[in-house]
């Protein structure tokens, strides 16, 4: 019988067409299973026919299609922010850049109840207040109680039994997250599995002492709810197992590995545990969407003559313009005047004199130190050395971002003469300083590239920027077939 015969005999019965529609592709869905089990024992005369296993097998897929066939989008999401009553007042503005009442979800977790001649901003997260640690045990003799807390909120979250909620996300008080990317990150999971996804530290000191497997807090990391809900059973128990362990996130990551899952690790989550100025680590970003910036305090402000509030607003100004392109690198020479030149989407441009590789210009120059040790290395990435004044870019900075049409973005670049420095005086030089802007035009950023392999998109000077000019025009693009940005011999 053909699927428009059962179709037909279905309507017959005066069922729903959505109904209808649903039980005949259920059926046929059905019988392709049993018919590619039989085909297999054929081939197979000793096999027997496990035909409960079949059943089992269709009848998951479906749920998944079926049940859950909604794209993942922020009402799934529920946040799990680390606060303090000490630290709230000071890393409010930061967390109220991304927070958007009635559309994210979550609260953040206080060490205690807020006073009550204070009003609770409605711009702010929700506040719940922790659960009593005092019965637990920890014994990391240069580490707080507050750990305990920490590892805890996972499961106070959890018990709230909120409805339609597919991901916990753990993060600080002093996290900037963009929950936008933050979508287009989970969405590519099932979240019907056991999944944890994160990413540890930048500085390899830090790895060391708190493994390479954790899940950084403060970077935030995500838990599907088949993982908390097991998460759940063991965690108390797992605390005082793991009484020795510094943070909440090391004994997250401990208690997960107990039921067997591991990090998946995704680069756009960023802990930042370096010191000094993270321009050269934002401006080489991982062909990744950009999720997480923790220990937003303790780096440099982004832009030069703004408060460390005013250069995060930028940045998330320039993120809610485009937030897929945000901090995206793409590299492009000018052969005419043997230019090379790097953007990062959104923050910064860098104009060098020479024609550098591609490998060059995408390692991450080095104008930070480590988190512990405030040494130059050793990271987790390779960086390169900015030393040598006559190997420095001449810099921009982002000065504004405004729509072009529905579809495309255009965004200025102001040079900075400070940010590396003293910088060489060659000649070489002299026609790079000359160049007071950089406009950049750039089509907006599908979030569905995301799901294909990644890849750095291309950028080109165009012609109208002559020899001699203070302007510089480039478009940035997705990149040609066999288009390479490769430099002539």
């Amino acid at each position: 019988m053909s699927s428009s015969t059962v179709l037909q005999c279905l309507k017959s019965w005066k069922l729903p067409p959505s109904l209808c529609l649903k039980i005949c592709l259920s059926l046929s869905t059905f019988v392709l299973v049993f018919f590619l089990v039989h085909k297999a024992n054929l081939y197979n005369p000793t096999a027997e026919f496990n035909f409960s296993h079949a059943v089992r097998h269709y009848t998951t897929t479906t749920a998944s299609v079926v049940g859950d066939g909604e794209p993942t989008n922020i009402s799934h999401i529920l946040f799990g922010l680390g606060g303090s009553a000490k630290t709230w007042p000071k890393r409010r503005p930061y967390v109220e850049l991304y927070w958007q009442p009635n559309v994210t979800r979550g609260f953040v977790w206080m060490d205690q109840k807020p006073p009550e001649n204070e009003t609770w901003p409605e711009t702010s997260p929700p506040y719940k207040v922790s659960a009593d640690t005092s019965s637990f045990n920890y014994t990391c003799w240069y580490g707080d109680r507050s750990a305990i807390r920490l590892t805890r909120i996972i499961k106070e979250s959890f018990e709230l039994g909120l409805k339609n909620v597919r991901w916990f996300v753990m993060g600080d008080d002093d996290t900037l997250f963009f929950p936008e990317n933050l979508v287009t990150v989970l969405a590519k999971y099932d979240h019907n599995d056991l999944y944890y996804i994160g990413v540890d530290s930048e500085s390899v000191e830090q790895d060391v002492t708190f493994s390479y497997k954790t899940a950084f807090g403060g970077g935030g990391y995500a838990i599907s709810y088949p993982l908390a809900e097991e998460l759940v059973q063991i965690l108390d128990g797992c605390v005082n197992r793991y009484a020795q362990l510094y943070g909440g996130d090391q004994k997250i990551q401990a208690c997960v590995s107990e039921i067997g899952v591991q990090t998946t690790k995704e680069r756009g989550f960023h802990q930042v545990d370096i010191r000094g100025s993270s321009y050269g680590l934002l401006a080489a970003h991982p062909v990744a969407p950009l999720v997480s910036l923790h220990h937003i305090e303790a780096v440099d402000q982004l832009f030069p003559s703004s408060t460390r509030v005013e250069s995060y607003k930028k940045l998330v100004k320039a993120y809610k313009m485009d937030s897929g392109r945000i901090l995206q690198q793409s590299i492009c020479y000018d052969l005419r005047r043997n230019w090379s030149i790097s953007v990062s989407w959104g923050y910064t441009v860098q104009l060098y004199p020479s024609l550098l590789t591609a490998k060059e210009l995408e390692t991450a120059l080095g104008t930070f130190q480590t988190w512990n040790s405030w040494s130059d290395q050793p990271f987790v990435f390779n960086i390169r050395s900015v030393s040598d004044p006559c190997r420095r870019p001449v810099v921009y900075f982002m000065d504004r971002v405004e729509s072009v049409g529905r579809e495309e973005t255009r965004s200025t670049y102001v040079r900075y003469g400070d940010v590396l420095e003293k910088k060489c005086n060659g000649d070489n030089y002299t026609a790079t300083m000359r160049v007071d802007f950089v406009n950049i035009n750039a089509p907006q950023f599908s979030q569905d590239l995301w799901n294909k392999a990644p890849r750095r998109q291309c950028c080109e000077v165009m012609s109208n920027s002559n020899v001699g000019e203070s302007i510089v025009e480039i478009k940035v693009r997705g990149c040609h077939r066999f288009e390479s940005v490769t430099p002539p011999k």
